[in-house]
């Protein structure tokens, strides 16, 4: 017999063992999805995975197969794997296809593809943290904190009275309710915690930041990008991302991480014309309170019913400090705090009185105008002698610079061979259109800026060899 012909009768014989097993595959599914649709049918994986009745490794029949034994489109399975594989619940293997994912194996997000480095550096201006040199003095801070205190109750209301009337007094609109919190990341996983569900449709800016990118992929929900320009976000395309319904929209209102766009008060109100026609939830992240030279422009000034508005004091008082305040609905921040006592109750109230001693203190306010000035003289310096070797950098604030190169890879090895790192732009992306950028941390930049700008340049302009075969 010859091979072809003895290849063919093994198939033959594999195929009622495969009927089987693909059959006994489907059926684990289908007895688990409650409605036809991509997210019942993922949701129903989930629920198999979970079961262990699907396990780490197995490969899921082709997505016609799947469809055919389903009764749906082939289009519905494909946005089910689609939402499935943003979860981290399944993984494309290439020529073994979609396999169910290993949840217990290390993943690397896109947060940690920013920011690590496999050689040394001699000025790193990938980390986007400010410069420690700028931050204000703790000493009076602690010197007058004497006591670590003692709640009355382990249900006290978990922001310091004296805190929550500065912060009142200082936010962009009137809140209807206001929680600290472990910084900002924290507050942005709270609500994510507490109003989205696997599946949901959330609207964010194109680039974005990754760690919050990575927390809605962990969610299992759609993302779908907005670029922006100048002003903010793109009302048009705002529009049209919000044809379909979506539960949430995330935005930086101020010194855009990594673009360093901030948002006009014309824009923000388009934007909450736009949002206001929809039942979704703007969740903004200012993370640059206290360094930011803009204006504090908030969509709540007219969307206070549907904006959760997040501060971070990391980069004007220092990101170890690890608070963060939020504003929002009550009913949403009241589910916060109901989250939050299932776990670590509240934020230090030690650390909140530090907080609280730092925007009241004279000196320290000062120190943090100081610092504010001075990330705006470096952006500015870093700027104008990119645009003047020929780069054309946006933004205007915040502590980095979003510079755009022509070929990513070259632009990073090139760079780390002068000694200088900077974050990659691919994991900021959100859409591909096709243009390549690094984002340089300038607030990190003391001293030498028109150096460090010919370097960046050189870099930026050189192609790869990609490029120049093309």
């Amino acid at each position: 017999m010859s091979q072809s012909a003895d290849d063919s009768v093994q198939r033959t014989r594999q195929r009622p063992a495969q009927r089987t097993a693909l059959r006994e595959l489907i059926s684990e599914i289908e007895h688990r999805m409650a409605d036809p649709t991509a997210k019942g049918l993922a949701l129903a994986v989930s629920r198999a995975v979970r079961e262990q009745a699907l396990q780490p490794g197995d490969r899921l029949p082709p997505i016609r197969e799947v469809a055919r034994e389903l009764a749906l489109s082939p289009t519905t399975v494909s946005s089910a794997w689609g939402l499935l594989a943003r979860a981290g619940t399944l993984r494309t293997k290439g020529r073994r296809g979609t396999v169910v994912a290993d949840l217990g194996a290390p993943r690397d997000g896109r947060y940690r593809q920013a920011l690590e480095h496999q050689a040394e550096l001699s000025l790193d201006l990938s980390t986007g943290v400010p410069d420690e040199a700028l931050l204000p003095g703790l000493g009076r801070a602690l010197a007058a904190v004497t006591t670590a205190g003692t709640p009355r109750s382990y249900l006290d209301d978990p922001v310091l009275p004296e805190l929550a009337e500065v912060l009142v007094d200082s936010w962009p609109y009137p809140p209807p309710a206001i929680a600290v919190v472990d910084g900002a990341m924290d507050a942005l996983d709270l609500v994510i915690r507490t109003s989205l569900r696997f599946g949901d449709r959330v609207v964010v800016e194109h680039p974005s930041f990754p760690p919050l990118l990575d927390l809605l992929e962990a969610a299992g929900v759609q993302v779908v990008g907005v670029p922006l320009d100048d002003e903010g976000m793109v009302p048009d395309a705002l529009t049209g991302a919000l044809d379909t319904a979506a539960q949430a929209v995330f935005l930086q209102p101020r010194a855009h991480n990594p673009t360093g766009v901030s948002m006009t008060p014309s824009r923000a109100g388009a934007l909450a014309r736009i949002i206001g026609a929809t039942d979704a939830i703007v969740v903004e992240d200012d993370s640059a309170y206290g360094i930011a030279s803009t204006a504090d422009v908030s969509l709540g000034t007219s969307l206070s019913g549907q904006t959760v508005h997040v501060r971070s004091f990391s980069k004007s008082y220092g990101p170890d400090l690890r608070l963060a305040a939020l504003s929002g609905p009550e009913d949403l921040v009241g589910e916060v705090r109901r989250l939050r006592q299932l776990g670590q109750g509240w934020s230090s109230r030690l650390l909140q009185r530090v907080l609280h001693h730092l925007l009241t203190d004279a000196q320290s306010r000062a120190e943090v105008v100081a610092a504010r000035a001075e990330y705006a003289r470096r952006r500015k310096v870093l700027v104008d002698a990119l645009a003047a070797r020929g780069v054309i950098a946006g933004g205007r604030d915040g502590i980095n610079v979003w510079v755009p190169v022509a070929d990513q890879a070259t632009a990073l090895v090139r760079l780390a061979s002068r000694g200088i790192g900077v974050a990659p732009g691919g994991p900021f992306a959100v859409l591909a259109d096709g243009h390549d950028h690094v984002r340089v941390t300038v607030g990190l930049v003391e001293r030498d800026l028109e150096t460090v700008a010919d370097e960046i340049a050189t870099a930026a302009l050189a192609s790869g060899w990609g490029a120049r075969g093309r």
